[in-house]
Formats: structure tokens, sequence, C-alpha cells
């Protein structure tokens, strides 16, 4: 069980969005209708999943973000404050709608996403350049790829200069990467985004070992490859980690890798070695899998410490 000696001091900057889930029967293939789904609306985006996620395990949390002047950006705005976060840092803009997600779940809880990205778009540099109070309280900034790319960079580059630890989820993987992988100390992909990234097939743990290997030859570094049901395998300069699933009933797999993150997150800024950080960071993720839904399905510090109990007992 993950000890967290003191509470982590997280920083995110990335997306925010109104989330409209569908969950269906099955995913439709190209061009086909599939009938029968009920909705569910709710709050989600990356960067405010793993805003929340980490707030909810312990972790003192401010975010900054843009949404839009409308009442899905006030809505999220005033969720977030809800739950303990530092929304200073979220800007209002007039030129687009808050960023919106589409998201089909089947039965199994596999899902499809398509996004609109909106406002999180205009979150400029300027703006995350002004929060320079928020750099210095820091001890963990975490960034994903649903915002402006030299936005990304800057804020990877302010921390790597301040000394704060950097987590990177490299998602959605886009064209156009700056080179930033040398202010990275942490990536966190999927096993295909580990692909996409490194050219390659990650399909099993040695696979992931090998994707982990290359993205740390790029100056990342520790590469962490999530792969759902088989765990995650860290690659770190003394070598291999694997740290196994746990096994639960799968609802719905949207956010279990924002949980991850923010778990991460929360674990590494609360002075955990990176294997315990790694087991709460999947049980984590585990628990999200079991609820529908982004952020409702975020579990509490207190649910993933009765499920590593419950592992623990097992073993």
């Amino acid at each position: 069980m993950s000890s967290h000696a003191r509470a982590a001091r997280v920083l995110v900057v990335g997306s925010a969005n109104v989330d409209f889930t569908v969950a269906a029967p099955r995913l439709p293939a190209v061009g086909e209708t599939v009938t029968g789904g009920t909705l569910l609306v709710n709050h989600g985006g990356k960067g405010a999943n793993q805003a929340v996620a980490a707030r909810r395990l312990g972790a003192e949390v401010r975010f900054v973000a843009c949404v839009g002047d409308d009442s899905s950006g006030r809505e999220i705005r005033a969720a977030l404050a809800a739950e303990g976060i530092g929304v200073e840092g979220v800007a209002v803009t007039r030129e687009a709608a808050t960023g919106t997600a589409l998201i089909v779940v089947d039965r199994e809880g596999r899902n499809q996403i398509v996004v609109a990205p909106g406002a999180n778009w205009r979150l400029t540099l300027e703006h995350v350049r002004s929060r320079a109070d928020d750099f210095a309280w820091a001890q963990v900034v975490v960034c994903q790829l649903e915002t402006a790319l030299e936005t990304l960079a800057w804020t990877l580059e302010e921390a790597r200069r301040r000394g704060i630890v950097t987590i990177l989820n490299p998602a959605p993987v886009r064209d156009g990467l700056p080179d930033i992988w040398r202010l990275v100390d942490y990536l966190t992909p999927n096993e295909g985004e580990a692909g996409r990234l490194t050219g390659t097939d990650v399909r099993d743990l040695r696979d992931a070992a090998a994707a982990a290997q290359a993205l740390r030859a790029r100056g990342v570094g520790t590469a962490i490859v999530t792969l759902g049901a088989e765990g995650v395998l860290a690659g770190t300069a003394q070598g291999e980690i694997h740290a196994p699933a746990l096994p639960v009933s799968v609802v719905d797999t949207t956010a279990a890798g924002d949980a991850f993150n923010g778990a991460l997150a929360s674990a590494l800024g609360g002075g955990d070695r990176l294997e315990s950080a790694l087991r709460f960071a999947n049980a984590a993720a585990a628990l999200a899998c079991t609820r529908r839904g982004a952020q409702p399905s975020l579990p509490t510090r207190a649910e993933v410490d009765r499920l590593l109990q419950a592992g623990e007992r097992a073993g």
C-alpha cells in the first residue's frame, strides 16, 4: 500500500471538456449506426480528469486551462472548485466553445472517442507564463497533448528550469511534436501511443520494454507503458519494472489512463518510490474501469487503499 509521506503539490496544465457518452451494445463500424444506447453527460478532458484524480487521491492541485465563455465552461470551473482544486489559472475565452468529447462505450468497456478541442487550443503561452506563482508552488507538473504544442513545450521547459518533476501523458499522439523528450521525467503512453511514438507494434511486455528503452534513448527519464490488463512496464535507467494490473469487472475504460496519471503524480509528489507509485496508480486505474463516465469514475484515496489491501490479503 502506498504510504504518501506528504501531500503532493500537483500543477496540471491541460484540457477540460464536456463529455457526451453513449453506452451502446457494441462499437459501430465505419458508416454504421448502432441504436439502443443510453446517454451520460459529464465533465472530462484529460487535464481536468488528471487534476480531479490527483485531488481525490490526496494531492493539493492547481489547474491551468482554458474554457469557453459558455454554460459548459462555467459548470466545469465550478465543479473543479468544488473538488478543492485551485482554478484561478482556468482562463475563459469568447473565441471558441468549451471543448467537447463524443464517446461510445461498448458492453466490454471499450471506447471510441472524438474530440472538438475548442477552447483548449486557446490556452495561450502568455496565459501560462502569467501563472508563475503556480510553478513556484508545484512539486509535480502534469501535461498532455490536448493543448497548443508551444504552450506544452514552454511548460515543460519552465518546470525543468525550476527543478520540478514532470509527467507527460502523450495523448492523443499528434503530428509535429517538438523535441521535448529531454524535459520529461516520466512519459506515460499506452501501448498504442508507445507504438506510434516509436514506429513499432507494442503487443506484449517485451515490445513495451523495447519501446520504453527507445523513448529513453530520446532523452526521457522514465518511460511507463500502460498495457491495460497486463499492467504497466516502466523502463528506467536501472532496468525494467513490471507492475501487474489488479483484476476488476470492467464497465467503462474511459479516464482509466487519467486516473493512472493523477495517481502517479500524487504518489511521486508524496515521496513514494516508483514501484509503490506504480502499484498505487494501477489500483486507481482499475477502479476507474468499474464505473461509467470520466470524472464520476475517478476513485478516492480510501477506495484505492482498500483495493490495495484486498490485493495484499489475496496474495
